[in-house]
């Protein structure tokens, strides 16, 4: 599942709100593209999001089965239905023929289409030869006229039949294409809206007709707009089509992948941009949402991941860290929950913040140096082991004081207090002597994930490092 079709299941739960129902249904008749890992991948997606389904795969029903190829037998009904009523035709035209003929449309600049050849056939005669099991697919007869509709998104919608094609029903596989098969089951099942995208709008007057051909209530059409990239083009995987489960394994949490596909088609009217997946259903409206396209903007998300981030308790916290961080112990992980929260944006940042707490850097003495004269670095190393050796809640008073101190030593007057920057070196010195990294974590938090006594001992190898020929 990708961001798209994950965004129309989103509007669908929202929409069903406290009172309806929404349905998981899978659409797995297309043989030639269907894989047995996706059914599991949508399923994991939607329940990592929270879109827990009211009927459907693995909670049943009272429409079960909800596996569209368990359920063949009604297309075949709806199918002879309406091949008996003359909505629908046999059409016996070979897949090579098909081909011919969409090879020299394209070349002509025509649009692709079915020309009719099996469409004048006599009922008897057509009927005869697919008994007689020569192959062949069921094609819808468009009839002449217009289709119209009030679509619940994109308003009072028309298309000329004469503009749509003899779409394939069921296919010679005896299993039907999307056309047939949702109509079918959307009917079984008392749907009541279909929310989806709009790039379906050109396929719903084939719908409508169905459902007029099999005598059979619409359900309302609400064609969402499409997420576009920042360019305006059809949003690809280098902008963010990629599959839900990804942001996941990027450190994205699920309630900012939800808030912020929220706003991808849907506006609250206000000003608020912070929504539970329980507040978006309760107020998420039809009328609220929107044709004009939206745009991913990945910047937004990382905003809205940081938000949801803080807005964590340190325990949950903690607990999402225990697949990022799975060699450290809950109470290392609750630590560095405190540290974390407010300085990242996504999951994955966090095993690089906090490494040098389970392993062992070991920098250069050049870049434990940085701009600080190596002798400075040493004498600021020795006062920095003696404050260590003190409580860790005063230990960045004590060490800037130390470093203060020292800055005043080297220019031997009695002048102006040292500048920001000679504090700020030499505590970049003990920075890298004791984590490996010029940027970390706060330094006492850091040192006491690490351990007084591992502190002190890279302190040590550093002077060493720096006072070695």
């Amino acid at each position: 599942m990708h961001i798209g079709n994950v965004r129309t299941a989103l509007f669908s739960y929202c929409l069903a709100g406290p009172e309806g129902r929404f349905l998981l249904r899978i659409e797995d008749t297309d043989r030639a593209r269907y894989d047995p890992d996706s059914v599991a991948s949508i399923e994991e997606s939607l329940s990592w999001l929270g879109l827990t389904w009211d009927e459907g795969p693995e909670v049943g029903g009272p429409c079960a089965p909800y596996v569209e190829s368990e359920r063949l037998s009604l297309y075949r009904v709806a199918s002879d239905r309406l091949l008996a009523n003359g909505a629908a035709y046999h059409c016996f035209c070979a897949p090579e023929r098909l081909e011919t003929l969409r090879l020299a449309q394209r070349a002509a600049g025509l649009p692709s289409r079915y020309d009719g050849r099996c469409r004048t056939l006599r009922t008897a005669e057509a009927g005869e030869r697919a008994a007689a099991g020569e192959p062949h697919v069921v094609r819808l007869r468009v009839p002449p006229g217009e289709t119209r509709w009030d679509d619940l998104v994109q308003g009072p919608r028309r298309f000329d039949n004469d503009a749509i094609d003899d779409q394939v029903l069921l296919k010679s596989d005896g299993f039907p294409t999307y056309h047939l098969g949702h109509v079918v089951d959307d009917h079984q099942m008392g749907i009541t809206w279909v929310i989806r995208a709009d790039e379906w709008l050109p396929s719903t007057p084939k719908h409508l007709l169905l459902y007029a051909a099999l005598d059979w209530a619409p359900p309302g059409f609400g064609h969402v707009s499409r997420v576009l990239a920042p360019d305006g083009t059809k949003l690809s995987k280098r902008h963010g089509a990629t599959a839900v489960l990804e942001y996941r394994d990027q450190g994205y949490l699920a309630e900012a992948v939800v808030n912020f596909l929220a706003f991808q088609g849907w506006s609250p009217g206000t000003e608020e941009e912070i929504f539970s997946l329980a507040e978006l259903r309760q107020r998420m409206t039809v009328d609220r949402l929107q044709a004009s396209p939206s745009i991913f903007d990945r910047q937004r998300l990382e905003h809205l991941n940081g938000v949801w981030i803080r807005r964590l308790d340190p325990d949950v916290l903690a607990h999402r860290l225990t697949e990022w961080l799975p060699q450290a112990t809950p109470a290392q992980r609750h630590a560095i929950a405190q540290m974390v929260r407010e300085r990242i944006r996504r999951l994955d940042e966090v095993p690089k913040l906090v490494a040098f707490a389970f392993g062992d850097p070991t920098p250069d003495a050049d870049h434990i140096r940085g701009q600080v004269d190596a002798e400075d670095a040493v004498r600021f190393l020795d006062r920095a082991s003696e404050a260590l050796s003190g409580d860790l809640a005063d230990l960045m008073e004590r060490l800037r004081g130390a470093a203060a101190d020292l800055s005043s030593e080297g220019d031997g007057t009695d002048g102006p207090a040292p500048g920001k920057e000679q504090v700020r070196d030499l505590m970049r010195v003990l920075r890298v002597a004791v984590t490996g990294e010029t940027v970390s974590p706060p330094l006492p938090e850091s040192i006491a994930l690490l351990g007084r006594e591992r502190a002190l001992s890279r302190v040590a190898r550093a002077r060493a490092l720096l006072s070695a020929p």
